[in-house]
């Protein structure tokens, strides 16, 4: 039996540049859902949950507005966190990144990753399809528990907007990468939230 688990990131927040914490999608963001939506309307999801932030809620109201037999369910274990501190074997240049982050927040993000990785990357007796709207560092870090990396290496693993990372989960084997920040589904305006563009 497989399990398949379908990560999105939320679309294009409104005002994302103004360091707002949370926000609606913008247009761009919508259409991004959209096409997210069309994309994957075919599968036959068991379950679809997001994080409760606005921006990831729209996105998969958006989505299961194609899969009208599917009920969004809000999951705490998907909100944006920090999954890891810094670490000696960690590059210096990641460093800058944790000066305003508190011990609380990093020990928070563990615990729930922790949470989240246990809830969704454990094998089932029946083929599952499991869709989660969710963050760019919740994605990074179940890429990053796949391959079994150090915890420091979610850093530098990025996603787009609405792009599609899937990952299958089985009884007797690890599980498999299938695809990571697929953006076949959006055309190269629509392509954000990459440190760098990516036009092709």
């Amino acid at each position: 039996m497989s399990r398949y688990v379908y990560l999105v990131r939320h679309g294009e927040q409104q005002d994302a540049e103004h360091g707002l914490p949370d926000g609606p999608l913008s247009g761009r963001g919508q259409r991004q859902a959209t096409a997210i939506a069309e994309r994957l309307s075919g599968v036959p999801f068991t379950s679809v949950h997001t994080s409760p932030l606005q921006r990831a809620v729209e996105t998969a109201n958006y989505m299961t507005a194609r899969m009208p037999a599917i009920e969004p369910q809000l999951s705490a274990l998907l909100m944006d966190c920090i999954p890891s501190g810094p670490e000696p074997e960690m590059p210096t240049a990641f460093e800058p990144f944790f000066g305003g982050v508190t011990p609380d927040e990093i020990a928070a993000g563990q615990a729930q990753m922790a949470d989240a990785t246990a809830e969704w990357l454990s094998p089932s007796r029946d083929d599952r399809h499991d869709l989660l709207i969710t963050h760019n560092f919740v994605i990074a870090w179940f890429v990053r528990e796949v391959f079994g990396a150090p915890a420091w290496r979610w850093m530098g693993v990025n996603q787009a907007n609405c792009g599609l990372t899937i990952i299958r989960v089985r009884s007797a084997k690890p599980p498999v990468l299938v695809t990571h920040n697929d953006l076949g589904h959006l055309p190269t305006e629509l392509r954000t939230g990459l440190p760098v563009d990516q036009p092709f």
